[in-house]
């Protein structure tokens, strides 16, 4: 197995930029999740590497092996690429049975009937649905069809496993299962495979990366705790997860550290980072990062906590504090009223203020 690389990638339709200049490389057997909103270009760059669309410049190659080059007027015909594609509809083929909806792929490669007959029971075993057979698509759960969607994807072997968002459909508990199963199949075929999806908390359990996208730009790339603890701005910050912003001024910087003060004039000591002294700031901090203390102290803000949710395992309250309002949480409820929060200097991350800053 190679490398899929994407080098300078660009799609555009007429005036509008769906994919604005993205390179990275997918090693061999990893798991890759395009993550972000819809609309931010992660489908139509999962559609390119498939041949589904036409990419407007760059490269996408894997190896050698040279799929698409803007300048050189390369386009691989899809059918030719050797990559497995399951779209989020499953768009299995009604008429045909479970067997059959596997067969056809093959049929188009021209295996023999033996052949044929031993990679479908291969790739059905593969996903616990051998039993199934002889059924036709609408006598399956919606888990079962995206089961054989994969199944289909799998059966003649592709170098390149390309997943559309495959779990949308289900519901919340059997999505949980799903991606679990999914996860450990993969590792057990050590295929590479690229995922799409919006969900971030399905991002973070699957991946071994993570590229978040935002508005057609790759904005960060990482593993799933990079991406989590160390967030590259305030769009990855808040889009992955939850974070508060508190508006913020710079003060002073040294050693590493940069000193800001908050609206109401309290002084926080937080990591650098990359904005600079000119102009608003926020700092980002997760609710479960901010602690409840006995009183002023380093870090410490000042609040009033105004009002409280119970979310089963944790309690989420909305405090009023160093000129913004912001989210805690914890495992014990709280009386409303004043009370002394701390912002760990760990926990925070600092960025320049901006239309990502919700």
């Amino acid at each position: 197995m190679a490398d899929l690389v994407l080098d300078r990638l660009t799609i555009r339709y007429g005036k509008v930029t769906a994919v604005n200049d993205i390179s990275l490389t997918v090693g061999s057997g990893e798991f890759l999740t395009f993550l972000g909103p819809s609309g931010c270009g992660k489908s139509t760059t999962l559609f390119s590497i498939a041949g589904l669309n036409h990419a407007t410049s760059g490269t996408i190659r894997i190896g050698d092996t040279v799929l698409f080059d803007g300048a050189k007027g390369i386009a691989v015909a899809p059918e030719r690429r050797d990559i497995g594609l399951v779209f989020q509809s499953y768009a299995l083929w009604p008429h045909k049975t479970v067997a059959e909806n596997l067969a056809f792929p093959l049929k188009l490669r021209k295996l023999g009937r033996a052949e044929r007959d031993e990679r479908i029971k291969e790739a059905l075993s593969l996903v616990e649905m051998m039993p199934y057979a002889e059924r036709y698509p609408f006598e399956l759960s919606g888990g079962q069809q995206q089961r054989v969607a994969l199944a289909r994807a799998l059966v003649y072997r592709p170098r390149l496993l390309l997943l559309d968002e495959p779990l949308s459909n289900l519901d919340a508990k059997l999505r949980e299962r799903a991606r679990v199963w999914l996860r450990e199949l993969q590792e057990r075929l050590n295929v590479t495979t690229i995922y799409v999806t919006h969900d971030q908390s399905e991002a973070l359990a699957v991946s071994d990366r993570i590229a978040v996208m935002s508005m057609g730009h790759l904005r960060q790339l990482g593993t799933p705790k990079e991406i989590y603890e160390n967030p590259a701005d305030a769009f990855v910050a808040d889009f992955i997860g939850s974070s508060n912003f508190l508006s913020a001024r710079m003060v002073g910087e040294a050693n590493g550290r940069a000193t800001v003060a908050l609206g109401d004039g309290t002084q926080l000591s937080v990591p650098k980072g990359t904005a600079s002294q000119d102009g608003s700031l926020v700092i980002a901090v997760r609710p479960e990062r901010i602690e409840l203390v006995n009183g002023p102290g380093e870090n410490a803000v000042k609040v009033d906590v105004t009002s409280g949710t119970y979310l089963g395992s944790v309690y989420q309250y909305e405090v009023a504090g160093g000129g913004s309002r912001f989210r805690i949480q914890t495992t014990h409820p709280v009386e409303q009223g004043a009370a002394f929060v701390r912002i760990p200097p760990e926990a925070a991350a600092i960025f320049a203020a901006g239309p990502d800053v919700k």
